[in-house]
């Protein structure tokens, strides 16, 4: 697992993508299996500094899908750069494919081979072109239900904490920059964690 190091500002920024193993496969048994959307050739590894909520510079992982790894190692340099804190990152494995867990743990991840809650349609987190940034702090709202449920402290988007986004922030704009769509405009339904390449 990745370890932080701790780095002051300004710190050089780093990402690597990297083809999906024999190790890496077998290390996403929980989050991809036969039958997915999208064959582990397809995938990448995407190792990535990041400043976490200390302010300091860790390592963290994600796995996205191989059109998408560039643009997305550009994206998460931009967020450094400006020195958007990310709690955790690290692929969804880690935490059994659990979705749930994963934003419990206010962990920023991207492929997950699952498909929408309660639904029997793929989600783009399995095709792998979309991620959740601090769910925490960007929670889930649809009417009275907040994912996770820590995230209630955050329903309103007034406040200026640590890893929020906001409209038209570095992170939004950072993610237009690819045309990537981001879930807090969406009407009814909003996802302020969730961006991604087809606006689903």
């Amino acid at each position: 697992m990745p370890t932080p190091t701790t780095s002051l500002a300004p710190a050089p920024y780093w990402g690597t993508i990297s083809e999906i193993d024999d190790a890496t496969a077998e290390r996403m048994a929980p989050e991809w299996h036969s039958g997915c959307p999208v064959a582990l050739a397809d995938l990448r590894l995407l190792t990535l500094a990041h400043w976490d909520f200390q302010g300091v510079v860790t390592v963290g992982e994600l796995i996205v899908h191989a059109g998408y790894a560039e643009d997305v190692v550009a994206v998460f340099e931009q967020l450094f750069r400006a020195g958007f804190p990310i709690q955790r990152m690290d692929i969804v494995s880690v935490f059994d494919g659990d979705d749930n867990a994963s934003m419990e743990a206010n962990n920023t991840s991207a492929h997950n081979c699952r498909t929408i809650a309660g639904t029997s349609t793929w989600s783009e987190h399995a095709y792998g072109r979309a991620i959740d940034i601090n769910p925490v702090q960007n929670p889930y709202v649809s009417g009275t239900t907040v994912l996770p449920p820590d995230g209630a402290a955050y329903v309103d988007r007034t406040g200026d904490h640590p890893g929020m986004i906001h409209d038209g922030d570095v992170v939004v704009q950072a993610f237009t920059s690819i045309a990537w769509f981001w879930g807090g405009y969406w009407s009814s339904i909003k996802d302020y964690q969730h961006f991604s390449a087809t606006g689903n």
